[in-house]
């Protein structure tokens, strides 16, 4: 059976009972093709790095990346050491994926924001422990470090993914990554656009832009599931993503901003606890699916399997390199990947890596 490197899925999309769920997951996405596993990370039960560790001893094949992880929670050489041990643990299948995280929690917790030259700057570092250099008395946007070295016995290339949204992000991605990840529910201008600035930021930097994958990640919600989890996974989402960052969603696809003002307003959305995605119900999901207009879920694979890969080989027309069936386990999923493996264009991703970043 070919390996689609050109689909991917999120290992415990959303919020998962059990962290060992992953196990199932993994081994199933495997066996069914996809080519990789993507591990995002909340501060629950889904920590990254221990995740990686689990899907990289699970499976053979597939590629793993956090997207994503942030690069202020961790000191720089337990990044670097995870980073490694992943690379050697995997033969290679392993990405790091960074990105710049949720600006209230963030300062819930007492975190700084992060910044894209701090950013910059780190993967700068990495890239120079991972091929063994001594950095002595660095003193940059990333820290102050006085020694960072994982010694001169390594040599090694781990390509670095990027979760991006803004025009900023895009561009770091474009010049210092070696794939960039957009985000769910972008619109096909958004999505075409944002392709675009990855690739021109690389060509500007003297990369070669093919060599920067965009991955497009786009709601997976066949009719085969039920109603009520079809629900969550769509409505329940978008939800959860205009609560933590209603203005940048609405700024990036040109959306209306009074609809979002009108949400935020409804007396359930102001006061409900957490994320509407994980807690609420079926009744409170259908109230919230009246304050979300059907254009904004309408970038997503909806309806029979074959309608969800027409949608899914529409984003490779718009210039994505690969698509993560996002939102959706393996087993869910399966009716939609069979249907693409039936249509599925021959040569066209034969060059694509394992590595979700290769």
């Amino acid at each position: 059976m070919d390996r689609l490197n050109e689909l991917a899925f999120y290992t415990l999309a959303g919020a998962p009972k059990s962290p060992r769920d992953l196990i199932d997951e993994v081994r199933q996405g495997e066996e069914l093709g996809l080519g990789a596993a993507f591990v995002s990370e909340r501060f629950n039960v889904k920590e990254a790095a221990t995740l990686c560790g689990a899907v990289g001893s699970v499976s053979t094949e597939i590629g793993i990346a956090t997207a994503a992880t942030n690069h202020n929670t961790r000191h720089p050489m337990v990044t670097a050491a995870h980073a490694m041990t992943m690379h050697k643990l995997t033969g290679g299948r392993y990405s790091l994926g960074l990105g710049r995280g949720i600006a209230p929690m963030f300062r819930a917790y007492g975190l700084p924001s992060i910044k894209t030259a701090e950013i910059e700057d780190f993967v700068g570092l990495m890239r120079r422990i991972w091929k063994g250099e001594v950095v002595v008395g660095h003193d940059g946007p990333a820290g102050k470090y006085p020694l960072l070295t994982m010694g001169p016995d390594y040599d090694e290339h781990i390509p670095m993914t990027f979760v991006a949204f803004g025009p900023n992000s895009l561009a770091l991605g474009g010049r210092a990554f070696d794939a960039v990840v957009l985000h769910t529910f972008f619109t096909d201008e958004t999505t075409a656009r944002c392709v675009r600035t990855v690739k021109q930021a690389a060509e500007q930097a003297g990369r070669d832009p093919a060599k920067v994958r965009v991955w497009s990640c786009f709601a997976t919600v066949g009719d085969h599931l039920p109603e009520a989890l079809r629900l969550k996974k769509t409505v329940g989402r978008m939800a959860t993503y205009l609560q933590g960052y209603g203005d940048l969603m609405v700024e990036t696809n040109g959306w209306d901003p009074a609809v979002l003002e009108r949400f935020r307003a409804d007396d359930l959305v102001q006061g409900f606890r957490g994320a509407l995605d994980a807690g609420a119900t079926t009744e409170e999901l259908e109230h919230v699916a009246g304050l979300i207009p059907e254009e904004w879920l309408a970038a997503a694979a909806t309806g029979s399997p074959e309608r969800c890969v027409e949608t899914i080989q529409g984003q490779f027309d718009l210039g994505c390199d690969g698509v993560i069936l996002h939102g959706a386990s393996p087993s869910e999923l399966e009716p939609v990947v069979r249907a693409y493996q039936k249509v599925r264009p021959s040569g066209r991703f034969d060059h694509l890596a394992a590595n979700p970043a290769g």
